[in-house]
């Protein structure tokens, strides 16, 4: 392969594999297997090597992605690195060399940041992207074994992870009639309960917290020794993560008795943890930019089982997604029985050359998540449905981001419908609090609700819905409450809510603010206008095009606006300093939050924020302005302002 095959293939890798850890950490959703993810992965660390480049981009180098949600965000005071892996015990056995260390369970939850004042939990923040997280002090203080005062007195600052066991995630599933509402699994569970805005939901759900690492705590002795540490926080009452002593003469024995461990565990683990018991030598080691030197993860090799391919089912969602699932013969893995796997879309399924009656290798990645390793027979592809199995409607194959997958076009298919009243309903969007997916469903089926407008007059049915089982009183009047709440929102707020494919939350404020929130400027947007809009591809504008012109559709927005009050987003031309002016941000900030913070003030100002640097850029933002980076180097060869964070504060004053 030539350097420039290997550059182009590296660039691609980045691309592919950014996307799968956004869908995976932002939407909870998994587009590829983890076997899949990790060889892709390492196939990049190996061009990165042999190219001596690495993009700033790269997976390989940067933690994590912005956190998405109203919770308050705030910045750690230390910040929170990934762990270097392996799956290979030799690998793990180098690392300790002559040192001891600490071996425990690398749970598969939210890790959470605990800060302790004066004996008191004070704050508790998720990891985020590692430098800046979720505020979720409330929901914090409704785990079932989070201690809420402590002997010590002094500040205390802990990480740890929350999770929900197998045992609750099964209970609480088998209470969600909706097939396609269900968790996928523990750990989406979790995510979705601690990052609640209501704890009184988060208390429903028994999230426990593990202690896995102090960060401080002054004047306390530990004898310099990590397992010391654990100890001592058990003493003041956290459960902590299970930890036994380690050296490289006992790792092989020390792995296979957590193996052995873990068909019994009711905690979901990804794998196991290493970290030097010499605090000091540790910490004397530092760390790279994306790995801390004194600990290491174990990731467990799959075990792999030849099974048979009995049928794909097609499971209609909300958007007119039909996703595909593998059935096959059940079999025995990591401890338990499988016979399902999701496939996640046609494209893979033709990877694979996936056919009823095939020989297919399956796994549990992360001894989790069952996955289709090999199809050893791969007879193709065949007998994908015609017609949605909900609905019966017509059923029509689409292509977008490389990968192909099926839909119902039928706009009145009834999972699709009660979908998208659920998205339309949902915290991002109109924030009804008290219509839950199963609620809906009975207020469609009794015909109380047909339109997104029926939503905001449910006081028709006051007496039907007072009698419902489950509802009351009190029930109704806060569903009322919460309605009439709801009529005050944000138009992008409701452009997400209308369900336009591929427009989420962050798009409808981009688009909308582009348009200067005009609602005629909304409903007549041409795909060419919307395509000037940075962060808005031909997919998204052709989609939101599409969905305006449609009269039913476009009725309907109206019609909604009547039933809505929505403040006027103020926009000062006399503060649109920017206005005209492109910028690139590149390297870290220190001032803001991130490089989105920085690209969200300048767009308020009128300016644009693009991702390369060209002739039509104005001002480059890098902190280090003496860099030698390719884009200070293309700034300087067109001559281009490199100014540093310092120097646009001065522009904004």
């Amino acid at each position: 392969m030539s350097q420039n095959a290997k550059t182009k293939r590296m660039q691609e890798l980045v691309e592919i594999l950014n996307h799968a850890r956004r869908t995976y950490e932002q939407e909870d959703r998994e587009i590829m297997s983890n076997l899949e993810y990790d060889k892709l992965y390492d196939e990049l660390l190996a061009l990165e090597h042999d190219l001596g480049t690495i993009m700033a981009n790269s997976p390989t180098v940067n933690v994590g992605y912005e956190v998405l949600s109203e919770l308050p965000k705030e910045r750690h005071e230390r910040p929170m690195l990934s762990l270097d892996k392996t799956k290979e015990v030799d690998q793990l056995k180098a690392f300790l060399g002559e040192q001891k260390a600490a071996i425990s369970w690398k749970l598969d939850g939210l890790t959470i940041v605990l800060t302790y004042q004066n004996g008191t939990l004070a704050k508790a923040v998720t990891r985020g992207n590692g430098e800046i997280g979720e505020v979720i002090t409330n929901n914090a203080r409704v785990f079932r074994n989070i201690p809420l005062h402590i002997n010590y007195k002094e500040e205390l600052i802990l990480r740890g992870e929350a999770v929900i066991g197998y045992k609750d995630f099964e209970k609480i599933n088998e209470e969600i009639e909706d097939v396609d509402a269900k968790y996928k699994n523990p750990r989406n569970l979790c995510s979705g309960s601690v990052r609640q805005l209501n704890n009184e939901i988060t208390a429903r759900r028994n999230v426990k917290f593990f202690a896995f690492s102090l960060v401080k705590a002054e004047h306390v002795d530990f004898k310099n020794s990590r397992m010391e540490q654990m100890r001592w926080l058990a003493s003041q009452g956290f459960d902590v993560v299970e930890n036994r002593p380690v050296t490289a003469d006992t790792i092989e024995d020390e792995v296979a008795y957590f193996a052995e461990k873990i068909v019994r565990n009711d905690f979901p683990s990804d794998g196991l943890v290493l970290v030097y018991d010499d605090i000091a030598y540790g910490q004397s080691l530092g760390s790279t930019a994306k790995f801390p030197r004194d600990s290491f993860a174990f990731k467990w090799a799959d075990e792999i089982k030849e099974t048979k391919l009995l049928e794909i089912e097609w499971s209609p969602s909300r958007t007119g997604l039909i996703n595909p699932v593998a059935i096959f013969e059940p079999v025995e893995l990591e401890g338990t029985t499988v016979s399902r796997a999701s496939v996640h879309n046609i494209s893979i399924m033709e990877e694979l050359e996936l056919g009823v009656g095939d020989t297919i290798q399956v796994y549990k990645a992360n001894m989790i998540i069952p996955q289709i390793a090999e199809n050893e027979t791969r007879s193709g592809v065949k007998d994908i449905p015609a017609v949605c199995p909900v609905c019966g409607g017509d059923t029509k194959i689409s292509q977008q981001n490389d990968a192909k997958s099926l839909y119902c076009t039928n706009p009145d298919c009834q999972a699709k419908q009660i979908k998208s009243f659920a998205l339309f309903v949902s915290r991002d969007a109109l924030n009804v609090d008290g219509l839950s997916e199963a609620t809906l469903e009975k207020f469609i089926a009794k015909g109380f609700i047909k339109s997104y407008t029926d939503i905001f007059h449910l006081d028709r049915y006051e007496e039907e819905i007072r009698t419902m089982d489950g509802f009351g009183d009190k029930s109704y009047q806060n569903l009322i409450k919460s309605v009439d709440t709801a009529r005050t929102t944000t138009l992008p707020k409701l452009v997400y809510g209308l369900g336009i494919s591929g427009i989420g939350l962050a798009n409808a404020k981009i688009i909308c603010r582009a348009l200067d929130f005009e609602i005629e400027k909304i409903v007549h947007a041409t795909v060419e206008e919307l395509g000037e809009i940075d962060g808005v591809g031909d997919v998204l504008a052709k989609a939101f095009v599409a969905y305006f012109t449609d009269d039913a559709h476009r009725e309907l927005f109206y019609r909604l606006l009547d039933e809505l009050i929505i403040p006027k987003e103020e926009i000062n031309k006399e503060e649109q300093i920017f206005a005209g002016v492109n910028f690139v941000i590149t390297g870290s900030v220190t001032h803001f939050a991130n490089r989105n913070e920085v690209k969200e003030v300048i767009e308020s100002k009128g300016g644009k924020v693009t991702g390369s640097v060209t002739s039509k850029t104005n001002y480059l933002i890098n902190n280090d302005v003496a860099s030698t980076s390719s884009k200070n180097k293309k700034a300087n060869d067109l001559g281009i302002p490199i100014i540093s964070e310092e120097d646009f504060l001065q522009m904004l004053e």
